[in-house]
């Protein structure tokens, strides 16, 4: 088995966290530093990553978590701020948040142990759409959603086209859902702030195919089959 897919069997990251900790030096295999991802695991390796002996896991687990805010999407934080982990710390295997909410977002986010599921969704390539309803300041006049819609400038970065549809206009805010395919830090917030609206609220409603429904922060629930292969399908 390629080492950075050991790593992610092993459920401490995706298998681009695995590529980055070997290529830091951080991946001993029997006792010597492993410098290469695809290195080829054997049975009776003995593998540790930041000084941890790891254990590949046999069980798969995909679960849908509804982050609230002020939670930080991380395996560890070392800012002693509350992560996503302590909402499943009652799920044996050990699991990561695939990609990332700031801390002010809440909404949906996929937790698994399955490093070829985190790679498809995370994977520019594969540019899996991904939904928001967000609250903004002020009048979201027809000119600045065919802004957002055709690609708007953040700094430096040109956003590709967005879906943008005003569900309901204020008079001092308005509520949109936004529909995206790509994974810049902080995007949706930089693209209303792009054409003068500042974010208020800010939920991740769905990825794919994937749908946060009516599950309550701080809860999770188990993906069914269908979700899970049309994540890995995307």
């Amino acid at each position: 088995m390629r080492l950075n897919k050991y790593i992610a069997r092993a459920g401490v990251t995706g298998r681009r966290g695995a590529d980055e900790l070997t290529k830091n030096g951080k991946v001993r295999v029997n006792g010597q530093v492993i410098l290469t991802p695809g290195y080829d695991v054997k049975d009776g390796d003995t593998v540790e990553a930041d000084g941890r002996t790891l254990a590949p896991e046999t069980r798969s687990v995909y679960i849908v978590l509804n982050k609230p805010k002020g939670f930080i999407t991380s395996v560890g934080d070392d800012r002693d701020r509350p992560t996503v982990m302590d909402l499943v710390r009652d799920i044996e295997e050990r699991i990561f948040p695939v990609g990332r909410l700031d801390a002010a977002t809440t909404g949906l986010i996929v937790m698994t142990n399955d490093g070829a599921l985190a790679y498809r969704m995370t994977h520019p390539s594969h540019g899996i759409c991904k939904t928001y309803r967000a609250k903004v300041v002020g009048v979201l006049s027809r000119e600045r959603v065919a802004v957002l819609r055709r690609g708007v400038d953040i700094g430096g970065y040109t956003t590709a086209p967005a879906e943008v549809e005003v569900i309901r206009q204020g008079k001092q805010s308005a509520l949109v859902e936004i529909r995206i395919r790509e994974g810049k830090n902080r995007q949706i917030r930089k693209m209303f702030a792009a054409v003068g609206n500042k974010v208020l609220e800010l939920e991740r409603t769905a990825v794919g195919e994937v749908r946060l429904g009516n599950l309550k922060q701080g809860h999770y629930r188990k993906m069914n089959r269908r979700e899970i292969d049309s994540l890995l399908n995307a």
